[in-house]
């Protein structure tokens, strides 16, 4: 576990059907290994297995700070269509910390480049999203230089996936992508913001497939959001607070 990195908010439980560990197990291990944040973001209903609306909504139960650490109540939220449609209503998604939105084969069919690169971008322009989950997934390539632009200008955080590194995972494929993503946004000024995408608790904070990359693109600590809990909140809270104004306008 790498002590510079201090949060992770990709993160998987029992809710999400697939994952094994508790909020608890999850969190307790984070704490261990020397995390400040933690973010939960199981699985949207959309995912075969996954979670109930009623799961959302009573998210608020759980305490924001738990073994010493905070906790975050999040979603990983299932990209629908080529509009960008996601598979929870917006009431719903206002009342999480922060919001995920993914590419998963169960929800949507692999796209050529520019189908892909337009859905990413469709969604990227949704005021509701924070983070766009694991990009440079083989099955849906993207015009990277195009999409770190969009999400430059739309304050929203491109992912670079441990999970996605995994040679034996369902994205395996994509890891030159996912380095001219790194290199893209260290050119643009981006932060990237790293998951460990973990599905039981002892991955959780395992970013061990990605340090080579940041090694190679030399990517600066000031662009990876997980170096500091304040510099994460503060570049979700400026989404958020656009998504208020626009509303009382």
């Amino acid at each position: 576990m790498n002590r510079r990195f201090k949060l992770d908010v990709h993160t998987h439980t029992v809710a999400s059907g697939h994952a094994y560990s508790t909020v608890d197990e999850n969190v307790r291990y984070a704490s261990e290994q020397g995390f400040e944040l933690v973010g939960i973001s199981d699985h949207a209903p959309k995912m075969p297995g996954g979670t109930h609306n009623f799961y959302f909504l009573n998210l608020r139960i759980i305490p924001e700070s738990l073994h010493g650490i905070r906790v975050l109540k999040g979603a990983e939220l299932n990209i629908m269509d080529q509009s960008g449609r996601l598979d929870l209503k917006k009431g719903l998604i206002k009342r999480l910390d922060y919001a995920v939105a993914s590419l998963h084969v169960p929800c949507i069919a692999p796209m050529d480049k520019d189908e892909s690169t337009q859905t990413v971008i469709n969604v990227i322009n949704n005021p509701l999203v924070n983070i766009i989950g694991h990009p440079c997934d083989p099955r849906y390539p993207l015009d990277i230089p195009t999409v770190v632009k969009a999400a430059r200008d739309n304050n929203t955080l491109l992912e670079i996936n441990n999970s996605s590194l995994d040679p034996k995972g369902s994205r395996a494929g994509g890891d030159k992508e996912i380095l001219e993503l790194i290199k893209e946004c260290k050119r643009q000024g981006l932060p990237i913001i790293l998951g460990s995408d973990a599905h039981f608790y002892t991955k959780v904070g395992c970013f061990d497939n990605i340090i080579p990359l940041l090694e190679e693109a030399a990517m600066p600590d000031e662009l990876i959001i997980n170096t500091s809990v304040k510099a994460f909140l503060d570049f979700i809270s400026i989404k958020n607070k656009l998504l208020r104004t626009a509303e009382t306008d």
